[in-house]
Parts: C-alpha cells; structure tokens; sequence
C-alpha cells in the first residue's frame, strides 16, 4: 500500500522516542484512502503508537477534502503538541490538515492556497443541485478549520475560497493562517522580507478584462472635437460637385 506520509524518529539507544517527525508529502489520499478505511486507521495507529511533541512537514498540493478532515481531527485530539511546519505548498486540502497545528510555521519560501472544493458529478437536474448542496455544505465545514485558527469572518474567508487565494509566507503570518515564518537555526538575527504578496486567480482575471476593455474602448468626441456641419456648408460642396461635371 502506498502512504503520502512518513514517519520518521528519533530515538537514542536504550531510551525512548526522543522526537517523532511526520512528513506529508504529495497528493492527499495517494491510491490508499479507497481501501475501505484501512489507511486511515492505519494512520491512526502510526499517530498514537508514541507520544510526546510532533512535528508535521508539509509539501503537498491537496486532494481528498475528507481524508484530509480525518487527519485534521486526529492532530487536533493528538495529547502532545503538533508543530506543523510548511516547507514548499499546503494548498487545497492540505491546507486543512496545516490549520491543526498548536504552532504553524511556515517557511520564507512557501505557499498556502485556499480555494472551494470542487467534485464531478453526473445526472439530471436534481443530481446536480445534489452535488451544488453538497460543496456548499463542505465549504462551510473547511470554513470551520480556517475561522479556528484565524479568527477571520466566515464571509472573509468565503471570499477568499471563492477568489483561490495564494499566499506567500508573510501574508499566511498576517491573515493568520500560520503564526511565524521560519528562519536560519544560528546566533545570527535572519529577517524575513517584509513584502507580503496574496495571488487571487479572480482578481488577476478581472485586471486583465480591464486593461482589454481599456485597450478596445472607443474614446467618446466631445462637442467641442465634433465639427458643426451647417446646411449652408453642405449646399457649398453640392455647388463644388455640379461644377465638376
């Protein structure tokens, strides 16, 4: 069975776990989740085969909104203190699983993605308001995770989703979504740049559609560019094309 997670400890000989590190790696439910709840279970048992403080890595693009609610749910009852560190992306689902860490931290160099979940659906009229019922009702319960941990409105956050948001490191800090931004383990002072930047793919969309219709807009002439053509001016070029004759 192939896992996206790994556990990795630390142990010094003849003792306990010194230090238990989880990295979540890749697509979210990654040919597992479907084995009629083995995997998850199976991450349970690895979760709470030891104790003591975890450290959760994260690199992974999202994938099934409800395995990563599973995970959720295991971290936030986990008895220890659950660090989750983001060292490359926690997009879409992964970034569910992030928002249950007692401290986020995210690296210089990373990112966060929210966005609304999405599925495919087929049938009829009612099938498909079916499916629309169904999203908006997991929306709410992703909303859940992140007004948590950020404290943002409910309808802030909806319009996050709705925009898919990215976030580089400072603004996931200054949104909430992650408490610190990681620097070098030294006696040296690293600071991070203080430049936040938030990509929305709606935002983006609709500056492209304004520069267009900037580009194509047909300037309106005034009065004052419209040249007045009187009867008698009209009556003089008629005069000009009978002498041509």
């Amino acid at each position: 069975m192939k896992k996206f997670w790994n556990w990795m400890n630390r142990t010094v000989a003849n003792q306990e776990t010194q230090e238990r590190t989880l990295f979540l790696n890749g697509t979210i439910a990654e040919e597992s989740w479907f084995d009629d709840d083995v995997t998850p279970q199976l991450f349970k048992e690895e979760l709470e085969s030891g104790g003591g403080d975890i450290t959760v890595w994260i690199n992974s693009p999202g994938g099934d909104c409800v395995a990563a609610a599973q995970i959720y749910n295991m971290l936030m009852n986990y008895k220890g203190s659950v660090t989750v560190k983001i060292d490359g992306i926690a997009a879409s689902a992964a970034s569910v699983i992030a928002m249950a860490g007692t401290k986020v931290q995210v690296s210089p160099v990373s990112m966060m993605m929210i966005h609304n979940p999405a599925t495919i659906a087929f049938g009829d009229t009612a099938e498909m308001e079916k499916a629309i019922a169904m999203l908006s009702e997991v929306k709410e319960s992703i909303i859940n995770a992140y007004e948590i941990k950020t404290g943002l409105s409910r309808a802030k956050l909806s319009h996050l989703m709705d925009a898919e948001t990215w976030m580089d490191a400072n603004s996931a800090v200054e949104m909430g979504f992650a408490d610190e931004i990681t620097q070098r383990s030294s006696t040296d002072t690293v600071e991070a740049p203080q430049v936040s930047m938030v990509f929305s793919r709606a935002a983006v969309t609709n500056s492209l559609m304004d520069k267009l219709a900037a580009k194509c807009r047909i300037a309106q002439k005034t009065k004052s560019e419209t040249k007045q053509i009187t009867a008698d001016s009209l009556m003089e070029r008629l005069d000009l094309m009978k002498n041509w004759r």
